[in-house]
């Protein structure tokens, strides 16, 4: 069973709709033709992160660091730590497939690096240095695989982005905080919020259903400001309690690792909302802690220059990775100059994270024809 399953298997069923589109463990269904020779497993716990390695009879001395997605806290987790629904597409080509579940819950680029990280110096030590290694990444482990490339060109060939959260910690806590106080200021009567709205310091302690109920409750009473938040989110308006729900949700995650409120927006002026500056004035101002600041910058912190190829892959009609979001790195990396500039290729799918297994296959396939012939793809 994925791990998506069986998020939704303890939530309620709104709840889970929203979920489904922050847990990317159920985003690939490999061909029914993949049937990979029974693997050597392994399965453990690495510094408080439980991880897995799978490794196929007919290995081929090449290693994939897979990276899963973001995981909402307090979520039961298996034991031993389940094989991504991915898996089974890197197994049946020859691919030994390590991957950690990470030390903690929720937004943890942070961990997810240095976990994966860990995790790939356990296998050279205890199986050999592998031939290549390649980090494959999904959702926020998409993030997780871009730093670590970012971070460790010399033990990585390469890295497969798909359906990433592929910015910098300051640009995701900024676009979360843009939605929590652009709901403030649309629906400033919202009924089932605490004094200060979305965006005030006590929302922090509303579960994600809470959010959800109240901003499904408020979207009615004002249709022409519904639309316009939904137009903003780039969702129909029926999505965008989820939405909501999901970036309040990573928000104060973020803001509790920080320790502190990670956004100062007391300065910043408001754009695509309309009458701007009937907006502007609306928006409620909260002010930061740089301290906090600075450290959800750092989770993670991009400097869009890599020094091994890297290719993007995203989803159609992507609710949680908007096309808002897509071309983010892209450009940080063309401001950084230098380095080898990723390849992002047209979309696949529909949704988030919905990969079929030959279309990850695929675009991992790029990525190693890249890395192994220096011949860079057609991209974007």
């Amino acid at each position: 069973m994925s791990r998506a399953a069986i998020a939704r298997r303890h939530l309620p069923a709104a709840l889970a709709l929203a979920l489904l589109l922050a847990l990317p463990a159920a985003c690939a269904t490999p061909p029914a033709a993949a049937s990979p020779a029974a693997p050597a497993e392994e399965t453990g716990t690495l510094d408080g992160a439980p991880y897995r390695i799978d490794v196929p009879t007919d290995w081929n001395g090449e290693l994939v660091v897979l990276a899963h997605g973001f995981e909402p806290v307090g979520v039961p987790r298996a034991s031993p730590w389940p094989a991504n629904d991915a898996t089974p597409v890197f197994l049946s080509a020859g691919y030994a497939v390590a991957q950690s579940g990470y030390a903690t819950q929720g937004w943890a680029v942070a961990d997810g690096i240095e976990d994966s990280e860990r995790l790939r110096r356990h296998f050279v030590a205890y199986r050999g240095a592998p031939r290549r290694t390649w980090l494959v990444g999904f959702s926020m482990g998409g993030a997780v695989a871009v730093a670590s490339l970012e971070r460790h060109p010399s033990h990585y060939d390469g890295a497969l982005s798909l359906c990433g959260a592929n910015m910098p910690g300051a640009v995701l806590a900024d676009a979360l905080f843009t939605t929590l106080v652009a709901f403030d200021a649309l629906f400033p009567d919202a009924a089932g919020l605490p004094d200060g709205g979305l965006s005030g310091p006590a929302a922090a302690a509303l579960g994600q259903m809470d959010v959800m109920n109240a901003v499904a409750a408020a979207l009615p009473g004002n249709p022409d400001a519904a639309a316009l938040l939904a137009a903003r989110l780039e969702v129909p308006v029926d999505a965008v309690p989820g939405i909501v729900g999901l970036h309040a949700l990573i928000f104060h995650d973020v803001q509790r690792r920080a320790g502190g409120p990670p956004v100062d927006n007391r300065g910043t002026r408001y754009t695509g909302f309309g009458d701007d500056d009937a907006f502007n004035a609306a928006v409620p101002r909260r002010a930061g802690d740089a301290a906090a600041i600075a450290r959800a910058a750092s989770a993670p912190a991009l400097s869009g220059r890599v020094d091994k190829p890297l290719v993007l892959q995203y989803n159609a009609y992507d609710p949680t990775i908007a096309p808002r979001f897509q071309p983010i790195y892209a450009r940080l990396a063309r401001q950084a100059g230098g380095g080898v500039q990723p390849v992002t290729l047209p979309e696949m799918g529909e949704g988030h994270c919905d990969f079929s297994g030959e279309q990850i296959a695929h675009a991992f396939g790029v990525l190693t024809r890249w890395a192994t012939t220096g011949q860079r793809p057609a991209g974007d």
